[in-house]
């Protein structure tokens, strides 16, 4: 199975449309992990979610999977809209119904997605562990070996400038251990990195236009 992973699109849909052509959903072994944020910031929130939800009706919810965000968390507890550019109560009904549904963090062969991080003292017990506002709001970012779990963390959440300490670095942060980060800081970028599992081999690579590469670490 090949996983591909996307994060923090916050309303760009140019973004998001350019990141999704790099993806052929139609191949049976396929299958797209959306880690959530993905209203505010950009310029069409309601287009982004529509897009995801045509997706899922598309490919089914096994195939396009999405998780929530912590701006999802927001827009369902009413401290943010839905969407910068006006309220529309009766269409943010149907897509706040669809927020509170999704999931929070989703495994799949030795691998954990999820939108901020887990529980990493826990151990092998970090799904029982991790709070809710863990699995959306972790912050700062942890890098280094999760002891007790073999599983590696893809996440977003925290812009990997900010993980890196480079301000001109918007790609995949590897840490050389237990996590991967994919907040490419869209608002500044333009771009959504595309993180791409291999589940068979238990390999990661980052997906481009120019070809699909196995992630190093950030260091090397």
């Amino acid at each position: 199975m090949k996983i591909y992973a996307l994060s923090d699109i916050h309303g760009d849909t140019d973004a998001f449309d350019y990141a999704l052509s790099l993806i052929d959903l139609t191949q049976d072994d396929v299958k797209l992990i959306l880690l959530g944020d993905y209203i505010h910031g950009g310029h069409d929130s309601y287009g982004v979610l529509d897009k995801i939800m045509q997706l899922e009706e598309t490919y089914g919810k096994d195939k396009v999977l999405a998780l929530q965000g912590n701006h999802e968390e927001m827009a369902i507890y009413g401290t943010w809209p839905v969407s910068e550019e006006g309220r529309d109560d009766e269409r943010d009904r149907i897509y706040l119904e669809w927020m509170e549904k999704l999931p929070l963090y989703h495994v799949e062969g030795n691998t954990i997605f999820v939108h901020a991080g887990i529980d990493e003292d826990a151990g092998d017990a970090w799904e029982f562990s991790t709070a809710e506002e863990t699995f959306l709001g972790k912050f700062p970012a942890e890098t280094g070996r999760i002891e007790g779990i073999s599983e590696k963390v893809v996440a977003g959440h925290v812009y990997t400038s900010e993980i890196s300490g480079d301000d001109r670095f918007h790609g995949i942060y590897y840490d050389g251990e237990s996590h991967y980060y994919i907040d490419g800081m869209v608002h500044v970028s333009g771009e959504i990195p595309v993180l791409m599992v291999d589940t068979e081999l238990d390999k990661y690579y980052t997906v481009t236009e120019n070809g699909i590469w196995e992630i190093e670490p950030y260091e090397e």
